[in-house]
């Protein structure tokens, strides 16, 4: 006998965990095709020279890499963005721009499993590409936004910054040589702490003045609104510069969409991946501050260069579908309430199969999931287990000139005429 095992970081998906993912995926995809979006694929192995291009740093040591049966050098897929660069390169021709994608698919990464976090995971990406433009890095944002709407979450923020920004921030200070090492340092803010990271920069830049700036600029006042925060950005820059202006705009057409009150300014939003240029953001469920963001992402214009001479500025977002389940269930979330297979099931016996069948077709025909049981010579505690692990609501039954529905919340038990009549009472 082989041993069942499963690999660390990876995991089945049972069906009572798996119906809320779907749940949540197709209520994410109305939401993106309400905006334009449509959806594209892409292979889960790619060359690794192609994975590996601009990963940068930590991500390639997180890369699931290995030689194929050909002897070629084949990398997994550990984030959508990626193949995405590569696949506008391949087919933009064929395109019209700008293009709105969203894919929604797993993704592999070699990391230290922990809460909410696997080696294997489902992203749900959105991108905007052939444009940089405000309209487009406020879209993205206004997607996230009624996205978070649509699955009934209240409690949220995203914290926004700008990577143009930032490096305006270190030119100024002198230390811009070492900017990919300090983006990466104040990545890990969040995990480590200040000192931590202080510790870092200190490495880093060999200037302790220096690295307290740094710390400075990243650490915002708690007290204060968007427009004040990015008012002492600016003094810290040297004044107004491309990124400021950029998200003051984005910022005037969240609040004239009555939006702004979810986003909040915050620089030491860095991101760690290296092909970010402009607005970069992370979400956090505001009752889960440790969870860590569930969405994220930002502004990539070079990206696609390392595969195309065409200029193909990108902008775009990605769900963690998996943590952001997590953090549903830990918040006893109402979408995750409702996991039945079915919302009726029909038990008859053999000589009744027939008109069983016929009975799930007109609730089927009504929108109604029907479960026809398969082993009628089965004793009916059989039976109502089989209902209870699948969490149906509801069993019909027949009787010789009626049809018999019971609820099986409350055990109360009802009679109709025929089939017809008893769709009435099935309240889904």
């Amino acid at each position: 006998m082989i041993d069942p095992i499963i690999l660390k970081g990876f995991r089945d998906s049972m069906p009572k965990e798996e119906m809320p993912k779907r749940k949540i995926t197709e209520t994410l995809e109305k939401g993106f095709q309400s905006y334009g979006f449509v959806p594209i694929d892409t292979p889960v192995l790619e060359y690794s020279s192609v994975l590996l291009g601009k990963g940068g740093g930590e991500t390639d040591k997180q890369v699931f890499h290995f030689e194929d049966n050909g002897g070629r050098e084949v990398a997994m897929r550990f984030d959508l963005t990626v193949p995405f660069a590569r696949f506008m390169a391949a087919h933009s021709s064929e395109l019209a721009l700008p293009f709105k994608r969203y894919h929604i698919n797993k993704v592999w990464r070699g990391e230290k499993p922990q809460k909410g976090r696997y080696r294997e995971f489902i992203q749900c990406d959105f991108d905007i590409v052939g444009v940089d433009n405000t309209q487009a890095d406020y879209e993205i944002l206004s997607m996230m936004h009624h996205s978070f709407h649509l699955l009934g979450i209240e409690r949220y923020s995203f914290h926004i910054s700008h990577r143009g920004m930032f490096n305006t921030f270190l030119e100024k200070l002198g230390v811009m040589e070492f900017s990919t090492e300090i983006l990466r340092a104040v990545d890990k803010l969040m995990k480590i702490g200040r000192e931590e990271v202080k510790k870092i920069l200190v490495d880093i830049i060999h200037d302790e003045g220096k690295a307290e700036e740094v710390l400075s600029y990243i650490t915002p006042d708690e007290n204060a609104g968007f427009l004040e925060r990015l008012e002492k950005l600016e003094a810290l820059c040297g004044g107004g510069c491309p990124g400021s202006i950029r998200l003051r705009e984005i910022y005037s057409l969240l609040k004239a969409t009555e939006i702004s009150d979810a986003f909040i300014l915050d620089p030491s939003i860095t991101r760690g991946l290296d092909y970010y240029t402009g607005i970069v953001y992370e979400t956090f469920l505001t009752d889960l501050p440790t969870l860590g963001s569930v969405c994220s992402g930002g502004r990539y214009n070079n990206l696609a260069s390392l595969y195309t001479k065409e200029n193909l500025p990108g902008v775009g977002s990605s769900i963690g579908l998996d943590r952001l389940v997590a953090g549903l269930e830990e918040l006893k979330s109402p979408l995750l309430a409702n996991n039945s297979s079915a919302d009726v099931m029909i038990i008859y016996r053999p000589e009744e199969l027939e008109k069983a069948e016929k009975a799930a077709r007109v609730f089927r025909d009504k929108g109604i999931r029907t479960d026809v049981y398969l082993s009628p010579e089965h004793k009916s505690k059989r039976i109502f287990d089989y209902a209870d692990k699948n969490s149906i609501p509801y069993s019909l039954s027949f009787k010789e000139n009626a049809v018999s529905l019971k609820c099986h919340k409350t055990r109360e038990t009802k009679e109709y005429s025929d089939v017809f009549d008893a769709v009435e009472g099935i309240k889904i």
